[in-house]
């Protein structure tokens, strides 16, 4: 299977083509292909692309300069460009033949990553940061370089005199992670390191591997029957609430995953807290409960059995009233 390196011209991605590029010269490797995303944000782009061309021929690896079209938006600038550029890098790899997509993630995007999810109230689930190997718009992704800090990237790039270039953007305040880059320094000096949210980042993977199994195990079990569903789930609710909560929320994602594929990811997550914990004092209770959720009915009924369904289509425009 050939590897797709995505290239953006700085120092972090130059610095990954060339050591794939050497270690692609031994006999049973991958064949090497690189793309550059122009987002057309900047005047140089199109230049920083064709830079990065002539080094790949240098190489002898192919290269092709992705641009993405369209009108931007005046919001959500980097997270509309990170999907844009994501999505063309799939198409990209898709088109040959199924590549592996190839990032050059470092250990400081890894901490940055951290404190932004951090900042966002995610659960132990985003706390496992970015993942060396993982998916992206179906397309297989790996990353490295996540372990080493990006200072030994520029070491390198610099003593091996490769061409890069330094995006003026990467010091623009108006974006997030921008403003937790310049943090970093603050926060190391207290002993909140890259290295260390790295290795948390490592510890809480380890442990969303493990509860995300038993999540699957515990739904496998708690599954009756479909009948009267319409389509949707019944799960035995008891078999749940023996879970601890956090096995309960993961199998709840599971069961509106399963009914509302490609949803909303049920929102914020203090919403599927919500609903779990009201699910918990209904069933305590004795008492039927009725909540939507990610586009999901959830119906507790009297006897503890927990049904999810696709939430109807809500009625709009004018209706008239009852005579």
């Amino acid at each position: 299977m050939a590897l797709l390196i995505a290239v953006s011209g700085g120092p972090d991605s130059i610095a990954l083509l060339a050591l794939l590029a050497a270690w692609a010269q031994s006999s049973g490797r991958p064949p090497l292909h690189a793309a550059t995303v122009d987002h057309g944000l900047r005047p140089e782009s199109a230049e920083e692309a064709a830079t990065v061309a002539a080094f790949c021929a240098t190489l002898g690896i192919g290269h092709a300069t992705l641009r993405w079209e369209g009108l931007k938006p005046t919001s959500g600038l980097q997270a509309e460009a990170r999907c844009a550029r994501y999505a063309l890098l799939a198409n990209e790899a898709r088109r040959l033949g199924g590549a592996t997509l190839v990032t050059a993630h470092t250990l400081d995007d890894q901490a940055e990553t951290m404190l932004m999810r951090l900042a966002h109230g995610s659960g132990p689930s985003g706390l496992a940061g970015m993942r060396g190997r993982s998916a992206v718009n179906g397309v297989p992704l790996v990353r490295p370089l996540l372990g080493i800090p990006k200072a030994r990237l520029v070491a390198t790039a610099d003593a091996r005199g490769l061409p890069f270039v330094r995006d003026p953007s990467n010091a623009d305040r108006r974006f997030e992670r921008v403003r937790w880059r310049e943090t970093m320094p603050v926060l190391a000096e207290q002993g909140l390191t890259a290295e260390r949210l790295g290795r948390l980042a490592e510890r809480m993977a380890r442990l969303d591997e493990a509860a995300a199994q038993r999540a699957r195990d515990v739904l496998a079990e708690a599954m009756l029957p479909d009948e009267g569903a319409d389509n949707g789930l019944r799960l035995r609710f008891s078999r749940l609430a023996a879970e601890p909560e956090e096995i309960l929320l993961r199998v709840l994602a599971l069961a509106l995953d399963a009914v509302a594929p490609g949803g909303d990811g049920h929102g914020r997550l203090e919403r599927l807290e919500a609903c779990g914990a009201a699910l918990m004092d209904a069933a305590r209770a004795g008492l039927a409960l009725r909540r939507t959720l990610s586009g999901c009915v959830l119906s507790l009924g009297r006897d503890g059995v927990l049904t999810l369904q696709l939430e109807p289509p809500r009625r709009r425009g004018v209706h008239p009233s009852a005579s």
